[in-house]
């Protein structure tokens, strides 16, 4: 007897083997086998690529938001930047100007308190 490896015999019966020298009902075993398997696959890659999907539609709203949130951003900064200008020229204004002010507000105020301390 020769046997070749994947090939069926000479004096195997005819009709007892399937295609490629394997038995019919093992044959078909593994190709139901391989059908659930290749379906599960197919399923599989299905669902992925509807994720992956998913996940492109929110990165592209992630994106926007994230533009909006830089555009006010730099609003804010230019607000902010023109508020630390305008500080900026009040503190260089005159400073004897501001410290006679402050010097006749708690005089003022002094007088006030001995003024309702006395009359008591």
């Amino acid at each position: 007897m020769s046997w070749r490896f994947g090939a069926r015999s000479e004096a195997a019966p005819p009709g007892s083997y399937g295609n490629y020298g394997y038995p019919n009902s093992g044959y078909s075993a593994c190709e139901e086998e391989n059908e659930r398997l290749t379906e599960s696959l197919r399923s599989k890659v299905t669902a992925i690529k509807s994720l992956s999907i998913e996940i492109g539609h929110e990165v592209k709203n992630q994106n926007k938001l994230l533009a909006e949130v830089d555009s006010q951003f730099d609003s804010t900064t230019g607000f902010l930047g023109k508020t630390m200008g305008k500080l900026k020229i009040l503190s260089t204004g005159s400073q004897t100007k501001l410290l006679c002010y402050m010097m006749l507000f708690s005089l003022f105020v002094f007088f006030v308190i001995y003024w309702i301390i006395k009359l008591r």
